[in-house]
């Protein structure tokens, strides 16, 4: 991992508790695997504890680590690092994307309330006007009653802001080419078609992983099926969408986004993004942060726990699901 986010990862308590299950020196943090040092504790290690920032587990890597049989990695995604090489080798891959899921549903949870509250533009109309004005009359169309909410991928984070949404009174829409109509009764959610999801919802929010078929996935024809005055969330990954089209839409005022992420994933300086009224822009900041890292943190050491048990991991990242995951 990067050595500079150990201490944020790993606290005191925390820190004790991974020296408790495994020998390690904690001082010892690579974020480079040919660097002086780390190749002998490499040759000699049975299992990775892994964070943001760790290099590529290669095939030269792993002929450097004989004996090396498991990764446990205290973040979300494992596309940065793990090669084909891994599952050839058969190690055991775990990952803490169960505990991170949730930081990133409750982010998007908050946005698709207040976008259909519409409580930005009604802050800054009031700031504007400083005196009252007829509230229920000028935004007669705003609330959360029986608002349509279209998620986009029935992942982890999708299914837990399904989950958070469940108590109120929405229609929850999902598409997600690969949830079965058995899986989308149990979840209480309507299965459809993209273009259909974009036609019929008030705020899309989107949830599907980076891949070469999900690229620019909301493109310009899919903005324009948007109904007037819908919101588009996105805390998954910023080439889901056609940033250009989607600069112009909202440059024109007829859409409203919630990025916490974008493409490139920090926008040039004048990017009109910035400054628009009509968007809330984030820094990647839905994901785990300051003290949810510990929930991570504890979700991974639970896993080495389990591994010194003897015992399988609870939340394994397995080769049959890895092409269509994030």
């Amino acid at each position: 991992m990067r050595p500079d986010l150990r201490p944020l990862l790993l606290d005191p308590a925390r820190t004790a508790r991974l020296t408790g299950l495994a020998d390690l020196d904690p001082a010892l943090v690579a974020d480079d695997f040919a660097a002086p040092g780390v190749a002998a504790e490499l040759a000699r290690a049975d299992v990775l504890f892994t964070f943001w920032g760790c290099p590529p587990l290669t095939p030269e890597v792993l002929a450097g680590a004989p004996r090396l049989r498991a990764v446990v990695h205290a973040a979300g995604s494992v596309r940065g690092f793990v090669t084909d090489a891994c599952w050839e080798r058969g190690i055991a891959l775990s990952s803490a994307a169960d505990a991170n899921a949730l930081p990133v549903a409750e982010y998007a949870l908050a946005m698709i309330l207040l976008a259909n509250k519409r409580a930005l533009a009604a802050r800054d109309r009031y700031r504007a006007v400083r005196g009252q004005v007829s509230w229920q009359h000028e935004y007669r169309e705003a609330g959360n009653f029986r608002r349509a909410v279209g998620i986009v991928g029935a992942s982890r984070t999708g299914r837990r802001v399904i989950a958070l949404l469940a108590p109120h009174d929405m229609e929850l829409l999902v598409h997600d080419p690969y949830l079965s109509a058995e899986d989308a009764r149990a979840l209480g959610v309507e299965p459809v078609g993209l273009d259909e999801l974009c036609e019929r919802c008030d705020v899309v929010s989107l949830h599907a992983p980076a891949l070469p078929e999900t690229r620019h996935l909301i493109d310009e024809r899919r903005l324009g099926l948007m109904p007037d005055g819908a919101t588009l969330v996105n805390t998954a990954r910023g080439a889901l969408v056609d940033t250009g089209a989607l600069t112009r839409e909202l440059t024109g005022g007829r859409l409203n986004a919630v990025l916490d992420v974008t493409e490139p994933e920090i926008l040039p300086p004048g990017s009109p993004l910035y400054d628009l009224d009509n968007v809330v822009l984030t820094p990647h900041i839905a994901g785990s942060l300051g003290g949810e890292l510990h929930r991570m943190a504890d979700s991974a050491l639970d896993e080495l726990e389990r591994l010194a048990r003897g015992r399988p991991f609870a939340h394994p990242v397995v080769r049959e699901r890895f092409a269509h995951s994030a």
